[in-house]
């Protein structure tokens, strides 16, 4: 039985081709990955079709924002895509690339039973002191402003990987997982259970990130409109695509180079990233009363040994202590880097999302949810 996924972005997307058996998980094949602001859904999905001896058994695609409607893998009918364009407002670089390439999918493979896992979904059962703001319930409630985490996807498969290698930690015990890339998010996990993270209306929210600046003060935006003449949403535009690294910077550096660079400025955008990692571990760790673990993932987060390094200074109080040959040498891949003395373990978990999406379509298959109508 071959699973695709199709997890697409505002400017790419990756497809993998997934076996499944029923009696473990689905195991990867083959997979690709495309780059662009103009890719043609049709155009790409078409060319992958042409590998295929036959149609897949099922299609997961990844879908940004899934509101509060959407808390589980959700079969695609009409219906559905008509529910992810009126949550386009909340996710206008997402929702709308993701209806494109769902739309494409059902067009080239229309017998195809396909699937959307939404990456809110895994924060949709958030206990209300992470999601809900401190503004009247009726207005949060008729607007649907509240906390609603992003990258659930990323977290999920670390929070995986991290249970299938520590059984016997009960539903992978009390864990902190960080997705750090372009865009950057950390989630605090006890035994399976999402209990805050960092993102929350929008992706914007958190962790300073490369071109976003995460947590600040709601007044600046109307200050700056003022100041600037301009409107609210282009205030909130400069703050995902000029401000954080890029912002703070002057470059579009990663991290680590700007950790490395000369200039003072670099040093100081590098070390505010870092600072704000350390500040959500210590808020997280307070909610969790410690953890078991912390994983790092993603672009920066695999191949970052000076931010890992930074992230978690000073928090020796906590238990937690890196190996500095073994942070290093980890680029890329799963390693562990904490010291043998330390009382958490921090690891390195390669993210990937496209085994969630793949297990999501598996179990629903298994379970008879992706059957032909009757």
């Amino acid at each position: 039985m071959m699973l695709l996924t199709v997890n697409s972005g505002s400017t790419s997307v990756k497809l993998a081709l997934y076996q499944a058996d029923g009696s473990a998980a689905p195991r990867r094949v083959s997979a690709e990955q495309q780059q662009g602001t103009s890719l043609d859904p049709t155009a790409v999905l078409r060319g992958f079709a042409s590998h295929l001896s036959e149609p897949p058994a099922a299609i997961a695609h990844r879908v940004v924002h899934g509101g509060t409607r959407f808390r589980k893998p959700t079969r695609i009918d009409d219906a559905v895509l008509s529910d992810i364009e009126e949550l386009a407002p909340l996710a206008p670089l997402h929702n709308p690339a993701a209806l494109r390439w769902l739309r494409a999918a059902r067009e080239i493979w229309s017998k195809t039973p396909q699937v959307a896992v939404f990456d809110t979904a895994l924060f949709a059962a958030l206990p209300r002191l992470a999601c809900e703001y401190a503004i009247p319930p009726s207005l949060a409630a008729q607007h649907g402003v509240r906390r609603y985490g992003f990258h659930g996807l990323a977290h999920e498969a670390m929070w995986r990987a991290w249970c299938a290698q520590h059984p016997q930690l009960a539903e992978g015990g009390r864990l902190i997982t960080l997705q750090l890339g372009g865009g950057c998010s950390i989630t605090a996990f006890a035994h399976g259970h999402p209990l805050d993270t960092s993102m929350g209306f929008s992706p914007l929210e958190g962790l300073v990130m490369a071109t976003r600046c995460g947590d600040i003060d709601a007044a600046v935006v109307p200050y700056l409109q003022r100041q600037l003449q301009q409107t609210g949403d282009a205030i909130v535009t400069l703050f995902n695509e000029q401000a954080g690294l890029k912002g703070l910077s002057g470059s579009d550096a990663n991290p680590e180079q700007l950790l490395a660079s000369s200039d003072p400025q670099a040093q100081f955008a590098a070390e505010l990233y870092c600072y704000r990692i350390r500040k959500y571990l210590g808020s997280y760790l307070a909610v969790l009363g410690g953890c078991d673990g912390i994983v790092f993932g993603g672009g920066v987060g695999e191949h970052a040994p000076g931010v890992r390094a930074r992230a978690v200074t000073g928090l020796e109080w906590a238990g937690i202590a890196l190996d500095p040959a073994a942070n290093s040498a980890a680029r890329g891949g799963d390693a562990c880097i904490s010291a043998a003395g330390s009382r958490v373990r921090v690891q390195i978990i390669a993210t990937d999302e496209e085994s969630v999406l793949a297990a999501a379509a598996a179990a629903m298959l298994q379970g008879g949810e992706l059957a032909a109508p009757a």
